[in-house]
């Protein structure tokens, strides 16, 4: 298998507590877009006293669901799989509201520095004010009542995304690192591709029954899906790499053949994906340069040795 099999159902149900398994309901946040996929998704887990799972952007409607869900149930922790403001810039007014604990890998930052004259083009999008009052460890666990979730990070979406395993469950919410409608974005410099195939290799060598992501349904087999989810990605960095060798020296002239298929609307994020597996590659001595890589810079074969 050379592709996964994207499931594109899915219902929001917008301001409703969705039961996804026992002592799991899910909140969909009403934020819709093209990297979004139906919205952001928030997990309540537990059952008398609870761990919300990335309580999603600053949004009215979506609080109120999120109270209403919980009732009178005592929150304790609030987890964060990462700093992007559709997963956590509400755990600032739900821990004003609950008192309950953040908990996450650590604030913001980027995948590598910034070259000069370089521009962060996902800055706006970037939570910089959460700073988690638990920085969590990988391997890490955090208990409450009938709950057990461990750190499992996850770098390469963000440098600071964690995954967060249901311990006894075999279930992973695994935040936007794996989606079962999409792939993830990985835009330099906040992301890393050669993060996130490590991060991948570690989820394939795990035997979890599915998964939970921050958008979209349950990756419902991981153990087929991830093999397939890498396989994906090295099949375009392979046509990266033959763009390159074609004579392809920019990246917009590889998105117009590799993306061609795509809405144009998308083809700046498709340039920073290229951009992201075009850093790997020069890393790998794959490919060569002209000075720094960017989005503007020249591409070649790497000479050989």
């Amino acid at each position: 298998m050379d592709s996964p099999a994207f499931d594109l159902a899915f219902e929001p149900a917008y301001g409703q507590a969705v039961p996804v398994v026992s002592g799991v309901e899910r909140v969909t946040v009403n934020n819709p877009g093209p990297f979004t996929f139906f919205g952001t998704n928030s997990y309540i887990v537990g059952s008398s006293s609870v761990a919300v799972i990335d309580p999603g952007p600053e949004d009215e409607a979506h609080f109120q669901a999120l109270m209403a869900a919980l009732g009178r149930r005592a929150v304790t922790h609030i987890f964060v799989s990462h700093t992007h403001r559709d997963h956590s810039p509400l755990s600032r007014r739900l821990q004003a509201a609950t008192g309950a604990m953040t908990v996450g890998q650590g604030p913001h930052r980027p995948a590598r520095p910034l070259r000069a004259g370089e521009i962060n083009p996902f800055s706006e999008s970037s939570d910089l004010s959460f700073v988690p009052d638990i920085a969590i460890g990988d391997g890490e666990t955090i208990s409450g009542d009938g709950w057990s979730l461990s750190a499992v990070l996850t770098p390469g979406h963000t440098a600071n995304h964690a995954a967060f395993a249901l311990e006894g469950r075999n279930i992973l919410f695994s935040g936007d690192h794996v989606m079962a409608w999409s792939t993830s974005s990985v835009a330099p410099p906040d992301g890393s591709m050669a993060d996130y195939m490590e991060s991948l290799d570690r989820l394939i060598k795990r035997e979890d029954r599915f998964l939970l992501p921050g958008h979209g349904g349950p990756v419902a087999e991981p153990a087929t899906f991830l093999p397939a989810l890498k396989a994906h990605r090295l099949k375009r960095e392979q046509a990266v790499l033959a763009r390159i060798r074609a004579g392809d020296q920019r990246i917009t002239e590889m998105v117009k053949v590799i993306y061609r298929d795509t809405d144009p609307k998308l083809h700046g994020a498709a340039a920073l994906s290229v951009l992201a597996h075009i850093e790997d590659l020069l890393e790998r001595g794959e490919i060569a340069a002209d000075g720094p890589p960017s989005l503007a810079a020249l591409y070649r074969p790497a000479t050989p040795k």
